[in-house]
């Protein structure tokens, strides 16, 4: 039985009727339609992040009226309602200096207009967790829809991966050994339809873990963009939202503690994007539950990587859904899930993967044969006090362990001037390091991570080395990347004492990264250092500044982590 009737849906407070309510109804008689069509019936906001700046989300135009479709064949009243879209592409200095700025938008569009429910369309890296943060605050009934991924491709006999097929040939270029119309062909091939990138990178990781959250329908996370299903999982998702209404579930009642170890064990499972340890703890933080960057490191110890696909493994998006998608990934994990989570199907995470089956035993591997032992592990020490991440199985396996001279680059611009210069003194066994580049440095924390490997170094065969920073990677890349190290250099961290020539000891197994350097040698370059002047003076980017949580925390704002209430607008008739 429905826990709400047409009197307790909170956009009767706009459409309650009398004098007060005139105005409100007015627009909506203005707008066209009659009242029977929205008095009374739960009123379901469509954030839609398509922009003609993403062509990642250039269908979901067409996916919001499929949602549409389904929304008044429940008998609800759908309304569109735009977000900010953050294409990855063309957003800079990062995309995810405006994750926030998305998780605001969503949550005070919701509160200020007649809303009584949520779909949010989404997808490309920081959409996703963007969207959801805003919703979870908001705690209205919400269910997430992916875009979807790109079409497949291939590229000289391999499979061609969005991201990581540049990535896996750039060095080519650089060496001379590919030519520019061979390069403007893998160009055309990256994207070759509306969609996110097509291998386990931020975008899928993140629509994966949203599934697993009990946020989005079974089965969501691995529908190709331009597959009929999106449409028919989107009018699903408009009729399912419109009865989670009446229910009264919101996302406080679907995530916990277990949802959020669940999609944690998901992801280095899927081999998922480091990414995602900067936005699964932020929506932890945001739901009130306490998992944290240890938590994470303690779960990448216990669960394998079960997902051959690029960029840890060998096979594409496409090929992971003809093989059972995240379902059968899921039912691989039954053992170590937390199965009698909720989800916005109404029925229990173990529930929703039933009857899902596992169809190529080589794309989703058995626990006893997995693809990689480690999808991330988090490491401490004198050059990261607070953490920083590692993806063991997008790395080499010999530099698991290494040690190293240090060649320092001050920011993003200097590795831009230098880092192919013939005069760069560096070799096979340098540690590259980064600095000035995250959450505040940057600003906004760019995927700089992955450091292209010098030319003179790319000449000699060599394709990696151990690299070092305060950035973020794409989700798409590979190579020995210590990434997010906390606290950043342009607050004082300790990469910021770093030099040319230091010895950088990395430890996988041990969880460790030591600054080879006497203690007070490191306390006399403390002592002298200076902090930068700020970046912004006013705006978005000053407020950034001022409020913005380190990596280790999920760079949410300081303000917007906390769960206090925020009170329901004022709502006064004009006549």
């Amino acid at each position: 039985m429905s826990k709400k009737t047409p009197e307790h849906l909170r956009s009767r407070r706009w459409f309650g009727g009398g004098p007060g309510s005139t105005e409100h109804t007015s627009h909506a008689l203005q707008a066209g339609y009659a009242r029977e069509e929205f008095e009374g019936r739960p009123v379901i906001g469509i954030i839609n992040t398509w922009s003609d700046m993403n062509p990642c989300h250039a269908h979901l135009r067409d996916r919001a009226e499929a949602v549409k479709r389904g929304v008044w064949q429940a008998g609800g009243f759908p309304v569109e309602l735009p977000a900010m879209s953050l294409g990855e592409g063309y957003v800079h200095p990062s995309a995810m200096l405006y994750r926030n700025l998305v998780a605001m938008e969503s949550e005070e569009v919701l509160r200020c207009h007649p809303i009584d429910g949520a779909i949010l369309l989404g997808g490309c890296d920081k959409t996703t967790p963007g969207l959801l943060m805003g919703a979870i605050s908001m705690n209205l009934p919400a269910i997430y829809c992916p875009a979807g991924f790109t079409m497949g491709a291939t590229c000289r006999g391999e499979r061609f991966g969005s991201g990581s097929g540049p990535f896996r040939w750039a060095p080519e270029l650089i060496a001379g050994k590919l030519s520019m119309d061979d390069w403007r062909t893998i160009e055309q091939k990256i994207w070759s339809s509306p969609g996110t990138c097509n291998v386990m990178g931020t975008a899928s990781t993140m629509t994966a873990l949203a599934e697993v959250l009990g946020m989005s329908l079974t089965g969501a996370s691995t529908v190709p963009a331009m597959d009929s299903r999106g449409h028919q999982l989107a009018a699903a998702a408009g009729r399912r939202i419109v009865q989670l209404v009446w229910d009264d579930t919101k996302p406080s009642d679907i995530l916990s503690d277990g949802s959020i170890r669940n999609a944690a064990r998901t992801c280095v499972a899927l081999g998922g994007s480091t990414n995602a340890a900067i936005h699964l703890i932020a929506l932890a933080r945001r739901a009130g539950t306490s998992f944290t960057l240890e938590d994470f490191d303690d779960i990448g110890r216990q669960v394998p990587v079960l997902a051959n696909v690029q960029p840890s493994g060998k096979y594409i998006m496409h090929e992971f859904a003809d093989a059972g998608g995240l379902p059968a990934l899921l039912t691989r994990l039954s053992g170590v899930l937390e199965l009698d989570c909720a989800t916005v199907t109404g029925a229990t995470l173990g529930e929703n993967i039933g009857n899902a089956k596992v169809g190529d035993e080589d794309v989703i591997r058995p626990m006893a044969n997995p693809v990689a032992t480690e999808a991330l592990a988090v490491l401490k020490g004198n050059l990261a006090p607070n953490g920083c991440v590692i993806k063991p199985s997008a790395a080499t396996p010999a530099l698991m362990q290494h040690r190293g001279r240090a060649v320092v680059f001050e920011n993003a611009d200097d590795v831009a001037a230098r880092i192919h210069g013939a005069d760069l003194d560096v070799d096979a066994n340098s540690v590259l390091v980064l600095r000035n580049v995250g959450p505040l440095g940057g600003p906004g924390m760019a995927e700089n991570g992955m450091l292209p490997i010098p030319k003179k170094l790319v000449e000699q065969g060599i394709r990696d080395v151990v690299r070092i920073s305060d950035a973020r990677m794409s989700g798409t890349s590979f190579g020995t990347c210590v990434l997010h190290v906390s606290p950043e250099s342009w607050i004082g961290g300790p990469l910021a004492l770093v030099r040319d020539g230091d010895e950088i000891e990395l430890d996988v197994p041990a969880r460790s990264l030591k600054l080879c350097v006497a203690e007070d040698e490191l306390e006399r370059r403390r002592q002298a250092w200076q902090a930068p002047p700020p970046h912004f003076q006013r705006g978005w980017g000053l407020l950034f500044s001022q409020h913005v949580n380190q990596a280790h925390q999920g760079c949410d704002f300081d303000f917007l982590a906390s769960r206090a209430p925020t009170p329901e607008p004022p709502i006064h008739g004009k006549l």
